[in-house]
């Protein structure tokens, strides 16, 4: 009975997918490629390799034309509505059927269909039905076309004789429910699964949304925002790649119809809901959305309150912005250049006037960042940076900071020199970085001064480097993020208001220069340290990895080699107790009292500091282990 009906279905092929998806009853269907067998096994590793763009659902023995897990009663040459032929890499035709081609091939001396491999990929379309249920528009069928699909810029994993680019479907979705999408297709990972890009085209290579490579185009409603899931039709792109001197498919939006309901069986038990990955807004130039998972989340969000302490009782969480920390942290992840500043010469008394808050978190985020494969540059005035420059020489003799960091100055010389130091010969489409960090780093107020916590301005010792953040508005790709304790630092100028009306002398020391995130604590070091756990979280988190390599990889869950690395870099006791050690060697005092001891604004490193840390661990790793043991202790 149900191979009849499949058969029916098959008759109506594009037309039984627009009516499918429009109900709960849908079936799964398949994307298939037919190779020759010596290439069988490449091909199957590759598929191994990238699992969103080729869900591996059933490999045949040479010359099988049946797929009984999949359908009974099924025969390849003649179940897909349409199919294409490849010889040598090149499309040479379409076919409605299999069986009329298999003496053209023994004519041409190209082998036989008995001497090939099936192989049977799951495909988008069968989400499409649990989409509209979950009312998530289906664009393409409400428009009756074939879905968008788009090759890409990245790079598939090679194995064997196949690499190609990434293809993808594009799906408009309503900006309100994109957690009920990206929630709806997690659950379906032989279909794809949850996306791999969500946001601005042009970050996948796509310059034109009009002119897909495959499909349709399909038209944006107003509040649609592109989302991107990995294809099957990278299958036939690996073919053109591959240049096999004979290959089929099926022709892009005309699948092998399975009898398998697209929905779960009753036995299979749901992930737990903690799994389930959360759609978070990071930029709007470019447009980009990440993934998390609920879990992760949490706990990101548990490190910024434990960072909200306020034991030096300066009114700090008046400033508090839920998710700061979160979205900074997504950008992070997402950047593969970032500049970290910092320096607060609020002691314009002594020499060197800088004090110990903002050093630390600084070299506890390049560390973490580095640790991750990132490009870190520091970021200082001029008059500080021979000083610097010996600080992370030490930094790295003691094993605080994993290796060297480039160090620089901006001391703007010109209505140019922002965008020249930001960009490539001054060309705002060629970032030279993708994230600026300024931490407890003095921040510009509205008269053009820069002042301390006592309203003293200290202007002569501070180059501007919060031009840099100015400009850094106007240029596509470049995030940035401010990391304060008072309200007087860059990046502030986000919660101005705030500490104009809230904070002492707020009026006049409030900086007036904003981030694209504002990231509120205690004390700055104390943000940074929540940076770099915030950073260990995501790369720990499948969701998120899975996202950032686009699906692509074995197993998006990192090694233990990866894990043994990143757990060693997070900050520790013992390191940040060490790196203020040397920061006292160096002549640089307490903030608010100025004592040349070790204490971060007033606060006594042993208990203050160290409680924090070691909180922050404990939120980060779930356990009581130190920071050299694995995080499932």
């Amino acid at each position: 009975m149900l191979s009849s009906v499949r058969g029916s279905r098959r008759s109506l092929g594009f037309f039984w997918r627009m009516f499918s998806s429009s109900g709960d009853k849908g079936y799964q269907q398949a994307n298939v490629v037919i190779l020759p067998h010596h290439l069988a096994d490449d091909f199957e590793a590759f598929c191994r390799s990238n699992p969103a763009p080729l869900p591996l659902l059933y490999r045949s023995q040479s010359g099988e034309t049946s797929c009984p897990p999949l359908a009974g009663q099924a025969d390849i040459r003649t179940d897909v509505s349409r199919y294409c032929l490849y010889e040598d890499g090149r499309l040479v035709k379409t076919l409605s059927s299999l069986q009329s081609c298999a003496s053209e091939l023994q004519d041409a001396r190209r082998g036989s269909l008995s001497d090939m491999v099936s192989f049977y990929l799951g495909c988008s379309f069968g989400f499409e039905g649990k989409l509209t249920k979950a009312g998530v528009p289906v664009r393409n069928v409400e428009q009756g076309r074939n879905v968008s699909m788009y090759r890409t810029a990245v790079r598939c994993i090679p194995a064997g004789a196949f690499c190609c680019p990434l293809v993808v479907t594009m799906r408009p979705v309503p900006a309100t429910l994109l957690d009920a999408a990206v929630a709806v297709t997690h659950l379906s990972p032989l279909a794809h699964g949850a996306p791999v890009h969500i946001g601005d085209p042009a970050l996948l290579g796509i310059q034109d949304l009009s002119r897909p490579d495959y499909g349709d185009p399909v038209e944006l409603q107003p509040g649609d925002v592109p989302v991107f899931w990995a294809c099957g039709v990278t299958a036939i792109e690996a073919i053109l790649g591959s240049k096999p001197s004979v290959a089929f498919s099926h022709s892009p939006g005309c699948m092998f119809l399975t009898d398998v309901p697209d929905c779960p069986s009753s036995s299979t038990a749901p992930p737990p809901p903690e799994l389930t990955p959360l759609c978070l807004h990071v930029s709007h130039n470019p447009l980009l959305y990440s993934l998390v998972s609920t879990a992760t989340a949490a706990k990101i969000r548990d490190l910024e309150v434990i960072i909200g302490d306020d034991p030096g009782q300066r009114g700090i969480r008046a400033l508090f912005v839920q998710d700061e920390l979160l979205r900074s942290c997504l950008a992070l992840s997402h950047a593969s250049s970032v500049v970290i500043t910092t320096g607060f010469p609020t002691h314009y008394m002594h020499s060197p006037p800088d004090e110990t808050d903002g050093p630390p978190g600084a070299i506890a985020m390049a560390t973490m960042l580095l640790s991750l494969g990132k490009r870190v540059t520091l970021l200082t005035d001029r008059r500080a940076l021979e000083m610097n420059r010996a600080i992370v020489d030490e930094a790295v003799k003691t094993g605080v900071l994993k290796a060297a960091i480039p160090l620089v100055t901006f001391e703007g010389s010109g209505p140019d020199a922002a965008l020249h130091f930001l960009c490539h010969h001054g060309d705002p489409n060629k970032p030279r970085y993708d994230h600026l960090v300024a931490i407890e780093r003095s921040g510009r107020a509205e008269d053009g001064n820069y002042y301390n916590m006592r309203g003293i301005n200290i202007k002569h010792l501070v180059d501007p480097v919060d031009d840099l953040f100015i400009a850094a508005r106007n240029i596509p790709g470049i995030w940035t993020t401010g990391v304060g304790d008072g309200g007087n630092e860059l990046g502030m100028g986000k919660v101005k208001d705030k500490v104009k009306n809230l904070m002492p002398s707020g009026s006049l020391i409030a900086c007036s220069v904003p981030a694209d995130s504002a990231i509120t604590a205690g004390v700055s070091n104390w943000g940074g340290y929540a940076v770099a756990c915030g950073l260990y979280l995501l790369h720990t988190c499948p969701s998120h990895r899975r996202y950032l390599k686009r699906g692509l990889g074995r197993d998006p869950a990192a090694t233990d080699e990866q894990l043994q690395d990143w757990t060693a870099n997070l900050p520790s006791v013992e390191k940040e107790e060490a790196f203020l050690s040397t920061l006292v060697r160096f002549g640089i005092r307490s903030g608010k009292t100025g004592h040349l001891a070790m204490e971060v604004d007033g606060l006594t490193f042993h208990p203050t500091h160290s409680d924090i840390i070691t909180r922050l661990l404990e939120a980060t790793l779930g356990c009581r282990a130190p920071p050299s043991a694995p995080p499932d202790c």
